[in-house]
């Protein structure tokens, strides 16, 4: 576990390419904001930032980069759909549309995700075979889905022809754990990403969060992305504060032991601890 560095990355389904292990989320981050923090975030020393159409904020993380002064391949970038075209092709459209955003006319995306099965079943398939054939034309590294039960990461078996989703991004800390799904994406060798990692905020008074971070003498925010870390999970903290986008990066001067975790992973409320969306593993 020491191990853990700024640098870790972890491996992809049937892929060569692999996931800095820790993100950088930027939702609600408006436009003006979104740019100076991504900026911050890439000279904190960040290599993944994670935005979506939904979050409207697409071009400014585009501009961070070419802002950045680093390669395109150096930072891993990831955005989602929320909701397809009339058909394949114009869901296609919106995708190519995300990826130029970000990266150019000629640009790709590292991973492209189903934003949320909510869509219902012909939606979800619309998207999927979208995303697919973003994949095939090199547009998209990879594809993944969030908020992806159980029954719905099953269903893309009827859909395509690219199985397992290389991520399943969904609500994770430790009041929300997701049990059941974490055990099947690790099973499946499915990357699981944790959105909402810092409970945003609200329980930064929680005694046994405190306890932990006293003892390591670091912030409530840097034990929660670290517990992330420990158990596996790509987190993906969300600031728009220069010191706080700093600090969350900086989670590898100290370690949580057993005991750390094991009172930690106590705290599960499972769909109650929901902020978001619990999945549902039908």
């Amino acid at each position: 576990m020491s191990k853990l560095s700024l640098n870790s990355t972890l491996p992809l389904p049937n892929s060569s390419h692999k996931i800095p292990q820790l993100g950088f989320g930027v939702y609600q981050s408006p436009p003006e904001t979104c740019v100076k923090s991504c900026l911050t975030a890439l000279k904190a020393g960040y290599r993944h930032i994670d935005t979506a159409q939904y979050y409207a904020n697409e071009e400014q993380v585009g501009q961070a980069l070419k802002e950045s002064g680093l390669k395109r391949e150096e930072v891993y970038l990831t955005t989602k759909i929320l909701s397809p075209g009339n058909d394949v092709e114009s869901t296609y459209k919106s995708v190519l549309e995300s990826v130029e955003k970000l990266s150019g006319k000629d640009g790709y995306v590292d991973l492209f995700l189903i934003h949320s099965p909510n869509a219902g079943p012909e939606k979800r398939k619309l998207m999927w075979l979208a995303l697919e054939k973003a994949k095939s034309e090199g547009k998209a590294r990879e594809i993944g889905v969030s908020n992806y039960g159980i029954g719905h990461i099953e269903e893309i078996k009827k859909i395509g022809k690219v199985w397992p989703p290389a991520i399943n991004q969904i609500e994770l800390h430790p009041w929300c754990q997701q049990k059941e799904a974490v055990e099947y994406c690790q099973k499946n060798n499915i990357v699981v990403e944790a959105y909402c990692p810092l409970v945003r905020n609200q329980k930064a008074q929680d005694q046994t969060l405190q306890s932990i971070a006293k003892k390591h003498n670091v912030s409530d925010a840097q034990v929660l992305v670290r517990w992330s870390l420990q158990r596996g999970f790509v987190p993906l903290p969300k600031s728009d504060t220069p010191s706080r986008i700093e600090s969350n990066a900086d989670l590898y001067g100290f370690e949580l032991d057993n005991d750390d975790m094991a009172k930690l992973n106590e705290l599960d409320e499972m769909e109650k601890g929901a902020l978001v969306q619990a999945v549902s593993n039908e």
